[in-house]
């Protein structure tokens, strides 16, 4: 029975005996007949129910309008903004700019990504507990924690006056972002689940989000780019590369002093273009989460089964811990997020240092985010035609090729073309585990029907295990330039760097994509499983809908 089924039958109960006397579910799957008992029998004298006309708030197909699934998305893009401006030049700018030690960057990062991945499950576990509102039980969060966030943002990228201590600041920061950040991403992750019951719906949605997060990340990279480009040209290398002459005459030092004050000078308007892009972003999302709040409704499943006593948290973390089809899609994904992680972080490195194309990099990360950002909706008919699986494969793969041949042939037309290509894959790789993640969900409250309200623990724990993953893969490449003798502040880099950049953006992406598409093999939802899901989770629904109308039409004789 589907939705549509559900409702017109509800409309016309005299047709059927079997509208108001449902059968249950044992009897369903056996296919007998159900016996009219006088409780029935006093049901049936009444020829006008209470439920011919079935309430708004009651219809199982819950359309979303085109205005609200924008609404939904435009409420991502600041997270994505940020990403993508701390993703692409947080470590060059803890390294030249802020100029503390690399093992200390690498702390910074490792550390910072690991605190949020801790605070996931915490943040998760605390919105389970949290009571519904007038404005819903999400919302809240992600409004109340919005402007903290900007003020920790904005300190991220502002160099305090002292130098001993800067480790311990950008430290402090970077952590406290990192949980303001998950107070508002986990809950805003789950909010899909509540957007509507049905699978199409949630999948259209998922494809606004998307296109706007990856839009958002498109702008992130533009306006922190464009903005701080000039804080990493090779203007001021002429007069550092006096520095390393001889001083055997007074115009000498005199050259040596004027300089040192250049120097001082461009690393001054390096921080100022920094915290111009800090402040421009952070007013971005005050303006996205105002936008999010007026235009969409949280809704819970009304039609979901109901138990008297909620289960708690530790029993629901074990439940979804041991959901196989979980651990298969959070495995694959956390190795192919890490490539795309290593690919982010090390890029501006690697352009600047490795293939010297410094003059360019902000170019080439805009082409690779636009070409993501027009290939969305492809993936998005790819899913729904091919399956999201096949989807996976064919989307992350792409990738592969081209990053080696970037390494292999460092050449500007050969680095626009790995740009438009890689970013059919980025596409890919944020589309589909979020459009993947509510067939888990919805996978799992069939296997677990009498448990109910762990949403958030799903998505918690999902951005736990790959932040944590990215967290380890910064840390790791971030030491390994440390080891290879990355020199903090100088115009070139040793021969040892660029060898360790080229791996960092070649080999090791290529080795996680493969090692994750190899265990995205045993997915177990296929197409056919997410569509008998689909199915039954709507029959369970339209009981849920016959037997509340007729305790209210027992209630109102």
């Amino acid at each position: 029975m589907d939705a549509g089924t559900a409702v017109a039958s509800s409309e016309k109960p005299e047709s059927s005996a079997a509208v108001s006397v449902p059968l249950a579910p044992a009897a369903m799957a056996k296919g007998e007949k159900a016996r009219v008992t006088s409780g029935d029998k006093l049901m049936m004298k009444h020829p006008e129910p209470a439920f011919t006309k079935v309430p708004p708030q009651t219809h199982l197909d819950q359309k979303l309008s085109v205005c609200s699934k924008l609404c939904f998305a435009i409420g991502g893009a600041p997270n994505q903004v940020a990403g993508s401006a701390t993703a692409f030049f947080l470590q060059i700018y803890l390294l030249d700019i802020a100029q503390i030690h690399p093992f200390q960057a690498s702390m910074v990062l490792f550390v910072g990504k690991a605190w949020g991945a801790i605070t996931d499950p915490i943040v998760g576990f605390f919105i389970t507990k949290s009571k519904w509102t007038k404005i819903g039980r999400l919302m809240p969060w992600m409004v109340g924690c919005t402007p903290f966030m900007v003020v920790s943002y904005f300190y991220l990228w502002f160099v305090p006056p002292f130098t001993n201590e800067r480790f311990i600041w950008y430290l402090g920061f970077y952590c406290l972002y990192q949980t303001l950040i998950t107070c508002f991403h986990v809950p805003y992750s789950a909010l899909t689940m509540f957007l509507s019951t049905d699978q199409r719906e949630r999948d259209s949605a998922t494809a606004y989000r998307m296109t706007v997060e990856v839009l958002g990340t498109l702008v992130g990279a533009a306006i922190q780019g464009q903005i701080v480009a000039s804080a990493h040209t090779l203007k001021h290398c002429p007069h550092r590369n006096l520095t390393t002459g001889h001083l055997g005459n007074s115009s000498s030092g005199t050259e040596v002093i004027r300089s040192l004050t250049l120097s001082q000078d461009f690393l001054s308007h390096a921080k100022e273009v920094y915290m111009i892009a800090a402040g421009v972003i952070g007013g971005l999302f005050l303006v996205c989460t105002v936008v999010m709040f007026l235009g969409v409704k949280e809704r819970d499943d009304p039609y979901a089964p109901k138990t008297d006593k909620a289960i708690p948290f530790h029993k629901g973390f074990i439940l979804v811990m041991k959901h196989g089809s979980y651990l298969t899609l959070t495995a694959a994904f956390l190795f192919i997020s890490v490539a795309i992680q290593l690919i982010q972080s090390n890029f501006v490195l690697f352009c600047t240092y490795a293939v010297e194309l410094r003059d360019h990099f902000q170019n080439i990360v805009l082409t690779i985010l636009m070409s993501a950002a027009v290939s969305i909706p492809f993936w998005q008919w790819f899913l729904e035609k091919f399956g999201k699986k096949t989807a996976a494969f064919c989307g992350i793969t792409w990738i592969m090729p081209f990053t080696v041949m970037l390494v292999f042939i460092p050449n500007l037309i050969v680095a626009y073309v790995v740009a438009v290509s890689s970013g059919f894959s980025v596409a890919a790789s944020l589309l589909l585990p979020w459009s993947m993640l509510p067939d888990v969900v919805d996978d799992f409250r069939l296997a677990n029907r009498n448990s109910k309200g762990h949403e958030a623990i799903f998505y918690s724990l999902y951005a736990f295990f790959t932040k944590f993953a990215a967290g380890i893969s910064l840390g790791v490449s971030t030491l390994c330039l440390q080891f290879a003798g990355y020199d903090t502040g100088a115009c070139r880099q040793p021969t040892p760097v660029v060898y360790t950049l080229k791996l960092l953006i070649g080999a090791a992406p290529v080795a996680c994509i493969t090692t994750g598409l190899m265990i995205l093999v045993v997915y177990p939802i296929s197409e056919d499983v997410r569509l008998r899901n689909k199915l039954a989770l709507e029959e369970l629904r339209s009981q849920s809908i016959t037997c509340k109308s007729l305790r209210a039409d027992l209630s109102s004789a």
